[in-house]
C-alpha cells in the first residue's frame, strides 16, 4: 500500500506539478489512512471497503478532528482512489458511495485600511531589517501575494520600472501583478541600500534575504507580522495571510471585478475568489445602514 502511495506522490510532483507544501499535505492524510488499515488488518487496498472508510472516519472524529480536517481527509483519499481506479490498480472505488461532507465556508480574516497603514508604518526604515520588513509587507497588501511566494521572490521578478512582479504560484503557474507605487519606492530603498548592506560580500538571487543571503523562511516572516502587529496596537490575529486576504477584500470594496482579483490572487477557480463577496457584502450592509436615510 505504501508503494501505490508513492506512485501517486509521484503523478502529484510531476503529472499535477502541485507545490512542496500540497505534497507534504497528501502524503501525511495519506499515510494516516494506510496506517490506520493496517492497524485494522488489512494489508491491501482492495480489502478497504466502504465499511473500512467509514470506520476510518469514526476514528479521526475520536482523534478529536473537526469536521473540516475529516473532509480534507477525505479529499486526499478521494483523489488518490480516483488515481488508482483510473490506472487500474484496484478493481473498485469504496468511496463512490461516500460524499464529502460540508463543512460551511470560512471567511478569512482582514484588516481595515487604517490598521494596514498602522502596521507599514510601524517599520523603523533607517535600517536595513526595517527596510526589508516594510517592502515584504507592501508587496504582500500591494500583490496579494501568498507568503511562500513573496519568500521566494527573486531579484529579476521585479519590475520597478513598469510597477510589476512576476510571480510562480500554485502548479508552477506564472502571472504578472502591479504592485502599486508605495511598494516600488519601498523596495527601490531596500534595494539601494539595505540589501547591499545586509549581503555584504555575498551574493544571492533572492529579493528579500536573511543570514547567509538565503530567503526568509515563512515562519520568520510570520513572526515579523505579529511583532509590527503588536506595535501598531492591532488587537485581532494578523498574519501574513491577512494582508493577502486584506488586499483582495479592499480591491472589492472600492469597486474591482472578482474576475480581476480572481487573476492578481493566482486562483484557477474563480470560487475561491468568489469567498471576498462575502466580506463585501457585510461592508455594504453596514455602510447602507450607516448612511441611507431610511435605514
Amino acid at each position: 500500500m505504501h508503494e501505490l502511495v508513492d506512485t501517486y506522490m509521484d503523478h502529484l510532483t510531476i503529472e499535477k506539478g502541485l507545490s512542496a507544501n500540497s505534497i507534504t499535505a497528501y502524503g501525511t492524510d495519506l499515510a494516516s489512512y494506510i496506517n490506520y488499515l493496517s492497524d485494522n488488518g488489512i494489508e491491501t487496498l482492495d480489502n478497504a471497503d466502504t465499511t473500512a472508510i467509514l470506520g476510518w472516519l469514526v476514528y479521526l472524529t475520536r482523534q478529536g478532528l473537526s469536521a473540516k480536517s475529516r473532509a480534507r481527509h477525505l479529499i486526499s483519499i478521494r483523489g488518490f482512489y480516483k488515481y488508482l481506479t483510473a490506472e487500474k490498480l484496484i478493481s473498485v472505488n469504496p468511496l463512490k458511495d461516500i460524499d464529502i461532507p460540508k463543512t460551511g465556508r470560512h471567511l478569512p480574516g482582514v484588516i481595515s485600511v487604517n490598521e494596514v497603514e498602522a502596521l507599514l508604518n510601524a517599520c523603523d526604515i533607517t535600517t536595513p531589517k526595517g527596510q526589508r520588513n516594510l517592502a515584504m509587507m507592501e508587496i504582500m497588501y500591494g500583490a496579494g501575494l501568498r507568503v511562500s511566494e513573496l519568500v521566494f521572490l527573486k531579484v529579476v521578478d521585479v519590475n520597478l520600472d513598469a510597477g510589476l512582479v512576476r510571480v510562480m504560484g500554485k502548479g508552477a503557474k506564472e502571472r504578472i501583478v502591479p504592485i502599486g507605487s508605495k511598494a516600488k519606492d519601498v523596495v527601490r530603498i531596500w534595494l539601494d541600500q539595505g540589501r547591499p548592506t545586509t549581503l555584504k560580500q555575498l551574493s544571492s538571487d533572492f529579493l528579500f534575504i536573511a543570514r547567509a543571503g538565503k530567503p526568509m523562511t515563512r515562519q520568520s516572516f510570520w513572526k515579523i507580522i505579529k511583532k509590527y502587529a503588536l506595535v501598531a496596537g492591532i488587537v485581532r490575529p494578523v498574519s501574513p495571510h491577512t494582508l493577502r486576504h486584506s488586499f483582495a477584500t479592499h480591491l472589492i470594496e472600492g469597486g474591482a471585478d472578482l474576475r480581476s482579483v480572481q487573476t492578481m490572487l493566482g486562483h484557477s477557480d474563480i470560487s475561491s475568489t468568489q469567498i471576498y463577496t462575502h466580506i463585501s457584502r457585510d461592508y455594504l450592509i453596514k455602510m447602507h445602514h450607516e448612511f441611507h436615510p431610511r435605514k
